[in-house]
């Protein structure tokens, strides 16, 4: 498996209708961009959440939370969801607001 098609497809149903939104593959996985920032993604069975980097510690201390790493450099202001940190509705709801707030902040690419 490449990655969780049941979670691309529900973030993709969160956001359906959401301005500026566009997807993309990348990290193995897919991506959900608004205006061309990454906000969150899929990859293997985790949800990939990029965050205000200043939150880092915090971001990391929640449940099902650890660092985005693919290349033993992890990425401050990225973070890995296992399944448990977004299985309930509420938390997934949380997650991916959190992804689409932060990139709704970055300039347009």
């Amino acid at each position: 498996m490449a990655y969780d098609e049941e979670l691309s497809e529900r973030i993709r149903a969160h956001l359906e209708g959401e301005p500026g939104l566009s997807e993309k593959r990348m990290f193995g996985g897919i991506a959900f961009l608004i205006n061309g920032n990454m906000a969150c993604g899929v990859n293997k069975t985790d949800l990939i959440v990029r965050f205000d980097p200043d939150t880092h510690t915090e971001t990391l201390a929640e449940p099902g939370a650890r660092e985005f790493d693919l290349s033993r450099r992890p990425m401050k202001g990225w973070v890995s969801v296992a399944a448990d940190g977004y299985r309930a509705e509420a938390d997934f709801e949380r997650w991916v607001a959190r992804g689409v707030g932060f990139a709704r902040g970055l300039p347009p690419k």
